[in-house]
């Protein structure tokens, strides 16, 4: 059963009676109401599409955290043969916050990265909702440093609320870990494709996204901070999330205005959640798309372009 979030009460309503009917239809074989359950799934349908038509910035965040939007994991299962896990970071331990691998896209062989939030309440102990450690990130940077040896192209799923801020990982160099994994981005001399496929968190999200091409699903979020967080910062307030999110212009409709983001990926209408296989299928195109447009370039030529992409940003949208 579809899990609604605040503002889809109303269609939550809708879905809801059509689904009492259907259930009332099996039981009573002599009913006929299908012209009623018709004109119910018509309504849904009108009101999913009026809903999502214009979202505020505070909504895209709820749709963004969606616990049942499709996580790193659901990607790499439905994108991804012949994939084998590499885990440690050879260091300390391994970090399921972070998951990656070799595998085959489309028959190209990749490297693939990302924040796994789960899907449970187990999974997403084990994972820690998605914020990674410290191993996390040198995990990351030894399959990047990997991948370059190799040539492989590398691709980022990112999905996190951001760093892990527990006093063990501050012992373990969070910062420093955060700071060379966002440093191995900018040195690979291989094509880096990040997709912020939920909720993109700080310097957690930039770690992996510091990318040749950063794609975002439409109601996807890439922020500094988390609006709850800036907030608390500077009105004292938590409550005042929605002005937050307001201002801290954190959409792919606001990024791809300021040059952060480079491609919007439609989802399906109502959010990724509500047809996983088809939000993961444009992922998948977008990402060989993307790849394509760098095929034969050197690594001079990829370092190059990645330079030039960063040094650029804060040129766009400073008007606004």
């Amino acid at each position: 059963m579809t899990q609604y979030l605040e503002f889809e009460k109303p269609l939550a309503e809708i879905e809801g009676k059509a689904v009492e009917l259907r259930a009332l239809a099996r039981d009573n074989e002599e009913m006929d109401i299908e012209a009623e359950i018709a004109a119910l799934d018509k309504k849904a349908v009108e009101m999913k599409a009026t809903l999502y038509k214009d979202l505020t910035a505070w909504r895209k965040c709820q749709v963004a955290r969606h616990p049942e939007r499709p996580h790193c994991r659901d990607y790499i299962n439905a994108l991804f043969t012949e994939y084998t896990p590499l885990a440690g970071d050879r260091n300390f331990a391994d970090d399921h916050a972070v998951m990656g691998g070799i595998g085959r896209l489309d028959g190209r062989a990749v490297m693939v990265i990302g924040h796994e939030k789960g899907n449970d309440t187990k999974s997403r102990i084990e994972r820690n909702f998605g914020m990674a450690r410290p191993e996390g990130y040198r995990k990351a940077i030894r399959l990047m440093e990997l991948a370059n040896r190799f040539g492989l192209p590398v691709i980022t799923l990112v999905d996190t609320p951001g760093a892990y801020p527990g006093k063990g990982a501050e012992e373990r160099g969070q910062s420093e870990a955060i700071a060379r994994s966002t440093e191995k981005c900018l040195d690979l001399g291989v094509p880096l494709i990040s997709v912020v496929i939920g909720e993109g968190g700080s310097g957690g999200a930039v770690a992996f996204a510091t990318a040749s091409r950063v794609v975002m699903l439409e109601h996807s979020i890439y922020s500094v901070i988390s609006p709850e967080g800036c907030a608390s910062i500077l009105w004292k307030d938590g409550g005042k999330m929605r002005e937050a999110a307001e201002a801290l212009r954190l959409t792919a409709q606001n990024l791809i205005e300021l040059g952060v983001c480079d491609h919007i990926i439609p989802e399906p209408a109502g959010g990724a959640h509500r047809d996983k296989d088809a939000a993961i299928a444009s992922v998948g195109s977008a990402i060989q798309a993307m790849l394509s447009e760098m095929d034969g370039q050197s690594a001079v030529q990829i370092r190059n372009d990645r330079r030039t992409k960063y040094l650029a940003l804060g040129s766009k949208g400073l008007a606004a």
